[in-house]
């Protein structure tokens, strides 16, 4: 075996990762890259899981030359400034089993994107890459609203939906590495299109694309309740998007309060699917569409309890937002760059 091959064999996949022994090199500073649809957010974390520096970019999703090169400014930046040992990104796709390739993002253009040996080479250091979800199940195990939990399925909603499920301090990636597409569950058939290829896809109606559509089609309708969305977006139906309504929900609309109610609605029936097949101890729901909370975890919980399987006569897994908020994905794919 030649150095090369030994220096690979030495890089542990996600699936290897569990929960830190005492003592272990977890105290370093690690730079987390957290790669969504629409930006890249970048920061320093310390071994208890705090940012200590953020920055954030919109993503150049067109371009995953350009995109890498956005995360390699960034890396440097703050390995410029601070101690960092180590290096970890959370991708938005679907990973191959080694965590070197991403095999397809729905809402980036990477189609088999060797991540890890480009980001390597443009940064001359070890990169570690997890799926994103991944990345944000395990900072909420490790530091969140899921700490300690054996058996623990987080959903980030956001562009789309991800998924993730960390067992015994394990996180499940299936036998070719891309378990927890749970946004891909198809909901409804012949239903909305998917940017995977299918239709009525999970993501298609519980999502922050799903909401901003929902918007976009009563304003071009000239729907009465869409006027107030159209003066947040200088009167451009394609301009409104879903953390606008989310922002007009909070601040007391009522048409947005009842787009992120059916949000809510379809969130729950997802999750009672899920329950169905996994039987977790906990839901942790996390992405930037929770900045809504009860508005959406509400009606959530509501579906999601009458659409259980066996509903009254077992347990009930409670639904709980995620604590780490936005920076969950980055501060999961530093805490994974030190093991």
């Amino acid at each position: 075996m030649d150095s090369r091959q030994r220096r690979r064999r030495r890089i542990p996949t996600v699936l290897q990762h569990r929960h830190p022994r005492p003592g272990a090199a977890s105290g370093r500073l690690a730079i987390g890259v957290d790669i969504g649809g629409t930006k890249v957010a970048a920061g320093v974390v310390d071994g208890e899981g705090q940012v200590l520096a953020q920055e954030v970019r919109q993503t150049p999703g067109d371009d995953p030359t350009e995109v890498e090169r956005v995360i390699a400014q960034l890396v440097r930046a703050f390995a410029d400034s601070y101690a960092v040992g180590s290096v970890g990104v959370g991708a938005a796709g679907w990973m191959d089993l080694d965590g070197g390739t991403v095999l397809f993002s729905p809402h980036l253009a990477w189609r088999h994107e060797p991540l890890r040996a480009n980001l390597q080479a443009l940064l001359g250091r070890r990169v570690v890459v997890a799926n994103d979800a991944n990345a944000a199940a395990w900072a909420e195990w490790r530091f969140g609203a899921g700490r300690g939990q054996r058996r623990l399925v987080c959903i980030t909603l956001g562009t789309g939906i991800g998924g993730a499920m960390v067992t015994d301090g394990r996180i499940e990636r299936g036998n070719w590495g891309v378990a927890g597409e749970y946004g891909h569950q198809v909901l409804v058939p012949h239903g909305h299109r998917c940017e995977c290829g299918n239709r009525g896809c999970w993501e298609q109606y519980a999502s922050g694309n799903a909401l901003g559509r929902e918007a976009r089609e009563l304003a071009e309708a000239n729907s009465p309740v869409a006027l107030e969305w159209l003066r947040a977006a200088g009167g451009q139906a394609d301009a409104i998007t879903g953390a606008m309504i989310t922002a007009l929900a909070l601040d007391g609309h009522a048409a947005s309060r009842e787009l992120l109610e059916d949000a809510g609605e379809w969130l729950g029936l997802g999750l009672a699917n899920l329950a169905a097949a996994l039987d977790p101890g906990m839901f942790v729901i996390g992405g930037g569409l929770c900045e809504a909370g009860d508005l959406l975890l509400e009606p959530a919980r509501h579906a999601f309890a009458r659409n259980l399987a066996g509903r009254g006569y077992r347990p009930e897994a409670p639904v709980r937002p995620a604590v780490l908020g936005a920076g969950a994905g980055l501060v999961g794919a530093a805490d994974l760059s030190r093991f």
